[in-house]
């Protein structure tokens, strides 16, 4: 019977970190920073970007445009009075190439507050990614997905949250 402890514990442990670290992680209280970073995935990011663009909580507006979610044309969102807008193609691709981008921005604007968009699921990883770059306050709004994408959300984060906890640890 103590041999089926050791499963039972590993798969406890597992469910506990999963629903701690990708469903509901750590928020914030996003009232002003000094920038708000659109990180490029799923769900509707931009919507929810542009509201708090036009409610003038941040004077920058950043937008990545990593991938078909968004088109790569010379406008990516619309003009926000008294709101710098941002656009840009990480390089590389990936969370990492955002997190670069937006050290390197925060620098050149010095910024000491953001607030990231993304979605639930890679809200741990962001604020790891992006806080190795980024050495001021970080808060995150985030986009929930639907109940079909959770399973392939947490699959896909836990991997991703791997590689950078082990493999990927600069900025």
């Amino acid at each position: 019977m103590r041999w089926l402890a050791v499963p039972v514990v590993v798969v406890i442990v597992f469910a506990g970190a999963t629903a701690r670290l990708l469903v509901w992680p750590a928020r914030g209280d996003p009232r002003h920073a000094d920038a708000i970073v659109m990180l490029n995935g799923g769900g509707n990011r931009l919507a929810v970007a542009l509201d708090l663009g036009w409610s003038h909580v941040a004077p920058y507006l950043v937008i990545s445009r990593g991938s078909t979610y968004w088109g790569h044309g010379s406008v990516c969102a619309p003009a926000i009075p008294r709101v710098k807008v941002i656009c840009f193609d990480p390089s590389p691709n990936t969370t990492q190439g955002e997190a670069e981008f937006v050290g390197k921005e925060a620098e050149r604007y010095h910024w000491k507050s953001i607030i990231l968009v993304t979605s639930t699921a890679q809200d741990t990883r962001a604020r790891l990614r992006v806080g190795r770059c980024f050495h001021g306050h970080i808060s995150v709004v985030t986009i929930n997905p639907t109940m079909s994408q959770w399973p392939y959300a947490i699959v896909y984060e836990w991997a991703a949250l791997a590689k950078a906890v082990l493999i990927q640890r600069s900025c």
